[in-house]
C-alpha cells in the first residue's frame, strides 16, 4: 500500500502540473471574477467591464506580438519604446491627416523591428542584447521627438479612441481581430509552423531548409507593428501625446501575459488564447488592487507572484 502511494504521488503531482500548464490562467481570471463580484461594489455593471476591456487592449496587442518573438526562443524588450515613438509620431504627423500620420507611424515601427530582427538573424546578436539597445535608444529618439505631453485635437483620432460599434469599442474590435488572425497565422499558415519550428530548434530549422533568417526579421517586424498599434490606440484613447510614460514597463507586462498564458520561453509553442487570458488576469489584478486603494508597488509585487507561480508550473514544459 505504501509502495503505491509513493508511486501514485508523483503521477497526480505532475497531472496537477499539466492542469495548471493548460488551464490555470483561465481558472486565475475566473477566481478574480468570483472574488471581485464578491468584495468589489459595482464589479458586474456594463460600464466596468467596458473599462477593464479598453485598458486592457493595448496590453494585449503587445503581448500577441511578444508570443510571436517568443515562439522562435527570443524575446522583444522594445515594445514599449516603440509605443511612445509611436505617440511621438503621431503627434507630429497628425497635422497631414490620420492616414498618413499612421502610415509614418508603421514605417518607424517597421524600421525598428527590421534592426531588431537584423541584429538577431544576420548578426547573431543575443535577442535581449539587441533588443535591449532599441528600447533605449527608441525612448530616446520618442522624447527627442517630442521632450512632453502634448494634447492632441482630431476627431479622426477621438473616434478610434472612443468609437464603437454596437456599443463595443474599436479598441476592444481592434485588439480581437488581431488575437484571432495571430492565432490563425500559427495554427494554419506555413510562416506559424516554420516559426514554431525554429523555436523548436534553429539548428534543425536551417537544415531542413527553412527560411530561418527571413521569419525571424518578419517575427521582429511584425512585433513592432503591433507594439505601434497599440501605442496609437492608447495614444487615441488618452488623446494625448506622452512619450515620457508611455508604454513604461509595457514589455514587462507583456513577457508577463505571455509566460503565464502558457507560452514557454523555450520557444517552439505559441498560445495566442493563453496571452490574451494573461492579459485580461494582469489587467484584472491591476484594477482589484486600485479598486481597494492599494498603493501601485502592490501591483508590482502581485504580479511578480503570478510570475514566480507561472515559472514553477512551467516547470519541465519544454518544446513540443
Amino acid at each position: 500500500m505504501a509502495e503505491a502511494a509513493l508511486r501514485t504521488a508523483p503521477l497526480d503531482r505532475t497531472r496537477v502540473l499539466q492542469w495548471l500548464q493548460t488551464y490555470g490562467v483561465y481558472a486565475g481570471v475566473a477566481l478574480i471574477l468570483v472574488v471581485n463580484i464578491v468584495i468589489t461594489p459595482y464589479f458586474l455593471s456594463a460600464e466596468n467591464f467596458r473599462t477593464q476591456a479598453v485598458q486592457v487592449a493595448p496590453v494585449m496587442i503587445v503581448a500577441i506580438g511578444m508570443a510571436l518573438v517568443i515562439g522562435t526562443e527570443g524575446i522583444d524588450l522594445s515594445v514599449g519604446a516603440v509605443m511612445a515613438l509611436a505617440a511621438s509620431v503621431t503627434a507630429l504627423y497628425l497635422g497631414y491627416g490620420l492616414l498618413p500620420a499612421l502610415l509614418v507611424v508603421a514605417a518607424f515601427a517597421a524600421a525598428i523591428g527590421l534592426a531588431n530582427g537584423a541584429l538577431v538573424a544576420l548578426v547573431g546578436v543575443q535577442p535581449i542584447v539587441a533588443t535591449l539597445a532599441l528600447m533605449v535608444g527608441g525612448r530616446g529618439l520618442a522624447l527627442v521627438l517630442l521632450p512632453q505631453l502634448e494634447d492632441l485635437r482630431n476627431p479622426g483620432l477621438a473616434s478610434l479612441g472612443s468609437g464603437a460599434v454596437l456599443g463595443i469599442p474599436y479598441l476592444i474590435l481592434i485588439a480581437a481581430a488581431l488575437a484571432l488572425l495571430a492565432a490563425f497565422v500559427v495554427r494554419r499558415t506555413t510562416f506559424g509552423r516554420q516559426l514554431l519550428a525554429i523555436g523548436d530548434s534553429r539548428p534543425a530549422a536551417q537544415l531542413a531548409g527553412l527560411p530561418v533568417r527571413r521569419v525571424l526579421i518578419i517575427v521582429y517586424v511584425l512585433c513592432a507593428l503591433l507594439a505601434a498599434v497599440a501605442g496609437v490606440l492608447a495614444t487615441a484613447r488618452l488623446q494625448a501625446s506622452d512619450p515620457t510614460s508611455l508604454g513604461n514597463l509595457m514589455e514587462l507586462s507583456a513577457i508577463t501575459a505571455v509566460v503565464v498564458g502558457g507560452t514557454p520561453l523555450t520557444g517552439g509553442r505559441v498560445n495566442i488564447a493563453g496571452t490574451v487570458a494573461g492579459a485580461v488576469l494582469i489587467q484584472l489584478l491591476t484594477a482589484t488592487l486600485i479598486k481597494h486603494d492599494l498603493p501601485p508597488s502592490w501591483t508590482q509585487i502581485a504580479q511578480a507572484i503570478v510570475i514566480v507561480c507561472a515559472v514553477y508550473a512551467a516547470r519541465g514544459r519544454g518544446k513540443r
